[in-house]
């Protein structure tokens, strides 16, 4: 498993700090931007938003078909951008959202996740690096 209560924020500290290893020819480091990370949290806690307001534990079909449109728009954002694919790579975000299944806890730790990635990134500094 991906994710686990007990270890995903140590494993976000550890993907934006190796995406802060990479950089291009020219020595610069080549990490994504503060806008696109939080586009992708923004996209993330919109479905949380609906998740909370169920009952259930289990996701509804709408809310899984929602998760699949995340993860392809995921897949796009990774095709159109070299330091989005090294990001996804790191935060291994492909695997993350396909481990969610129908899980309502498991989505809620995804978000958490894509939170504790925004502040990491932020923390060291977001577009400004290297920091």
């Amino acid at each position: 498993m991906i994710l686990e209560q007990n270890t995903y924020v140590a494993r976000a500290e550890k993907a934006i700090n190796e995406c802060r290893k990479v950089t291009n020819s020219r020595g610069k480091v080549e990490m994504i931007t503060t806008s696109q990370i939080r586009n992708l949290l923004a996209m993330t806690a919109d479905i949380y938003n609906q998740v909370m307001l169920s009952m259930s534990d289990v996701l509804s079909e709408d809310i899984m078909g929602r998760i699949s449109y995340l993860k392809i728009r995921f897949i796009y954002e990774i095709g159109r951008d070299g330091k989005m694919k090294t990001f996804a790579q790191q935060a291994e975000i492909l695997k993350a959202i396909d481990e969610i299944g129908n899980s309502k806890k498991k989505f809620i730790l995804f978000n958490r996740y894509m939170e504790a990635l925004v502040a990491y990134h932020r923390f060291y500094g977001g577009k400004e690096f290297p920091y």
